[in-house]
This record gives C-alpha cells, sequence and structure tokens, in this order.
C-alpha cells in the first residue's frame, strides 16, 4: 500500500510492479490535479491525462476517486486500444480484499448487466448497418434541396417561406441526431472515421462544434441528472429543477430571480432561445476559446453554404432573419426530444449509484413508433441509449426487453410514457414547474412555525 502518484513513470505494462490500495485511499484523489480512478479494479493516475482525453477533462473529473468501470464500457467502442493507451497511467490496483464496486453497490446486478451488455454484443445488437444512416443522410440532403428549389421556384412570399422555413428546421433536427449517432461512435467501425464525419455533419450541415459537443454531451451522459456534474441541468441560475434545488435555494436564500414565477416566463426563455442564444454563444465561445481552429473552418463552411444560397433571394437582412427562424424552431424541438426524457425524472446532487440505476433514474422512454422513432432520432429509446451509447440506434428496440427484464429482476423502476402525455407535460410544463418550487414554501412554512413556537412566550 502507500506510494502511489510516484510510480506512474515506472510503469509501462501490466506486468510492472506495482502497489495495491484501498477504496479509502482512492477516494482520498479526488481533485483537480490528484484524481485517481479505477477501472477493472486497476488504479490509474489520471490527473494529467485529463488535459488530454478525447472526450473532455471534466468526465474523468466526474469519476474521480470512484469505480468508472462501467462508464469506461459504455463509451469506448475499441477497449483493447484504449487500455493500451491508459498503461503508462497505472499505478497499481485494489487490494484483494476489496470489492469491485464502491459505496455499496449491487455487485450482483452490476454483473447481470455485464452480462448483458456481453449477450447484445454476442447478437450482434451493437453492429450497423451502414444503409440506414445513408438513408438518414439522404433524406437530411433531399431536404434541404427541396427548401432551396422552393424559393427558387416559388419565390419568396410568406407562405412560401414559412414552408421552407419548417423543411430546413426539420433538416437540421434530424442532422442533429445524425451527428448524435457520428458523435458516440455508434456509425463506423473506426473511431476515426465517426469523429471525421463527425465534424462534417455538425460542423457543415449544422453549423456547431464537434468539440464543443463532446465536452459537454459526454458530462451528461456519464452523470444524467447530477447537479454540478450534468451540464443540462445546469440553468444559470435562470430556473430551478426537480425537489432539491427548491429547498436549496430557498435555505441559502438565493435570488437570482423571481423562481416562484418562473413558470410564467420559461416559454419565453427556454424553449425559443436555446438553440438560438445560448448555445450559438457557447459553441464559438468554446471554440476560440480552446483553439478549436478545425471545427472552427467547418462552422463557418456552414454559414458561407447558406448565405450564399439565400442572400441571393432574400437579401443579407431577411436571410438573418430566416436563419434565426429555423433556430427557434429547431430549438423547441430539440428541447421536447431531448428534456421530456429527463426532466420529469430525479434530479439530485451525487448519490454514486451504479451505472443501471443511475441511468434509470435519470430517464425515460417514449413508446415506439415509426413516427416516433423518426422525431426523436429513435431517443423515444433514451434507457437504452444511456445504457448503451455506442450501440446503433436502430437496434435499441432489440435490448429493451432485455433491459425491461433486468430491471424487473433487481426492482429497478422501467418507465415508458406516451408521446403526447409527455407533449402535455410540457404544455402545462408552467403548473409542473410551479410545483417544483412548492418545497421551498413548505420549508418556509415549517420554518416560520418553527420559529412562532420558539419565540412563543409562556
Amino acid at each position: 500500500m502507500g506510494g502511489g502518484g510516484q510510480q506512474t513513470d515506472r510503469i509501462t505494462g501490466t506486468n510492472a510492479r506495482f502497489s495495491t490500495y484501498t477504496w479509502e485511499e482512492v477516494q482520498k484523489h479526488t481533485k483537480s490535479g490528484d484524481q485517481w480512478i479505477v477501472v477493472e479494479r486497476k488504479v490509474y493516475n489520471v490527473s494529467q491525462w485529463v488535459k488530454r482525453h478525447p472526450g473532455g477533462l471534466r468526465i474523468i473529473g466526474h469519476y474521480a476517486g470512484e469505480d468508472a468501470t462501467e462508464a469506461f464500457t459504455a463509451f469506448h467502442p475499441d477497449l483493447p486500444l484504449v487500455r493500451k493507451y491508459m498503461k503508462p497511467l497505472l499505478i497499481g490496483e485494489l487490494e484483494a480484499s476489496e470489492p469491485s464496486q464502491d459505496r455499496q453497490k449491487n455487485a450482483a446486478l452490476v454483473e447481470d448487466f455485464r452480462a448483458l451488455r456481453e449477450r447484445l454484443e454476442a447478437e450482434g445488437c451493437f453492429k450497423t448497418q451502414p444503409l440506414f444512416f445513408l438513408l438518414h443522410l439522404g433524406h437530411i440532403l433531399l431536404l434541404e434541396v427541396i427548401a432551396l428549389m422552393l424559393v427558387w421556384y416559388f419565390g419568396t412570399g410568406w407562405i412560401n417561406t414559412a414552408i421552407v422555413a419548417v423543411l430546413m428546421a426539420t433538416a437540421q433536427s434530424q442532422a442533429g441526431w445524425l451527428q448524435h449517432d457520428f458523435g458516440h461512435l455508434s456509425v463506423c467501425k473506426s473511431s476515426r472515421w465517426n469523429h471525421l464525419v463527425h465534424k462534417f455533419v455538425i460542423g457543415h450541415l449544422k453549423g456547431a462544434s464537434a468539440g464543443w459537443w463532446n465536452h459537454r454531451h459526454f458530462q451528461h451522459h456519464a452523470k444524467p441528472n447530477v447537479f454540478k456534474k450534468d451540464p443540462d441541468v445546469n440553468m444559470l441560475n435562470m430556473f430551478v429543477v426537480g425537489k432539491v434545488q427548491p429547498v436549496e435555494y430557498g435555505v441559502k436564500k438565493v435570488k437570482h430571480l423571481p423562481y416562484n414565477h418562473q413558470h410564467k416566463y420559461f416559454f419565453f426563455v427556454g424553449p425559443p432561445l436555446l438553440i438560438p442564444v445560448f448555445f450559438q454563444f457557447q459553441i464559438f465561445h468554446n471554440m476560440v476559446s480552446h483553439g478549436l481552429w478545425v471545427d472552427l473552418v467547418w462552422c463557418i463552411s456552414y454559414y458561407v453554404r447558406y448565405f450564399l444560397c439565400y442572400t441571393q433571394f432574400y437579401g443579407l437582412f431577411w436571410a438573418v432573419i430566416l436563419f434565426n427562424f429555423v433556430r427557434f424552431m429547431e430549438s423547441h424541438w430539440f428541447v421536447w426530444v431531448t428534456q421530456m426524457s429527463h426532466i420529469p425524472m430525479n434530479i439530485d446532487y451525487e448519490k454514486h449509484q451504479d451505472w443501471l440505476s443511475m441511468q434509470l433514474v435519470a430517464t425515460c422512454n417514449i413508446e415506439q413508433s415509426a413516427f416516433n422513432d423518426w422525431f426523436s432520432g429513435h431517443l423515444n429509446f433514451q434507457i437504452e441509449h444511456h445504457l448503451f451509447p455506442t450501440m446503433p440506434r436502430h437496434n435499441y428496440w432489440r435490448a429493451a426487453p432485455h433491459v425491461r427484464a433486468l430491471c424487473d429482476k433487481y426492482g429497478v423502476k422501467y418507465q415508458e410514457k406516451t408521446l403526447y402525455g409527455l407533449f402535455f407535460f410540457f404544455i402545462m410544463y408552467s403548473n409542473l414547474i410551479e410545483d417544483s418550487w412548492q418545497p421551498f414554501f413548505i420549508y418556509k412554512l415549517h420554518r416560520n412555525r418553527c420559529g412562532s413556537i420558539l419565540n412563543t412566550k409562556v
């Protein structure tokens, strides 16, 4: 035992001599600049490697001091190659007396989930059908061409422009699902080709950044609905979500905005502005501040193509208006699809759960249909996607019955809702957001009552 970090440079392979550690020792290394993780019982010092990690530095930091085996397996399609790169980071392994799982996780559930993944791999659920993705790309390009041809043939009247905007927003949304596939390395056999095509789709077809997306989205998958770790529940103090945060803000007397009225301004700030304002600023800021110049070139190529095509018909001013209107519609589509599977679920601070339990408590499915599959980019199978992010989406339906059976075995709640039911949830979101603030008022009522009792004179 002991030693640790000093042995990193001397270790070049699994046959090297190294130390053994307890979970207590591993869990001391969670701070920036001093981070250890455990993968398959081996202890790695990733303190410096986080800066070069292709998936971003924060995702590894979220697992510092923890067993990251399940996340490691979920995110990397070529495990032998990744293990090779990790060898120089190896500093030891867990003591023989230590369990493989940390923090009282259910070892039987973890083992059964590992066996389920192996079964799905054997059944071919991780094999891609190239024609599926070619057809999907083809229908995106077709929508783009039809939109441009409508303007060329029918002109720039209001009705025709509205139809063109709908077609363009549909193409953008569907391109969003396609870049999501390549970003998760679920299309090509080679990670290199996945990354290259990802840059083309998200950059040239959508005008966004692959590096920005990787850094943000993988954090969401690693710790969904976990405050301070999942950027998707970082509301920048504009909203409070879940049942825990309203009480916390009430106790700390945080009053950046009138949160008890947030249900009144949600529809004016949330879905309409997420992509056209917040993401737009964040993407360019991220590319410039992190020197993502290749992403920037791809991104600029999208804007050059768009304005070359549409300024000749609309002029610069109205082309900009059309662009933002398309982003406005796409933003609603994106928010409804991605958040209706997460916002209704549990949102809390880190609970150190196993992979299956953590994903199921933060995720629900939408019932399957041909339209739902297309409309959501198969993210109606959000549970299966979160459990197996490198699985091609056309195979989620094959994995779903097996996942449900495993959940039933261990009493893990597997939730599936209707698309219209979740749409109704967002339409009625004002009431639900208002309800999410109720714990604060319960806290205030409790505090006031306790105060009145304490101040009562006998």
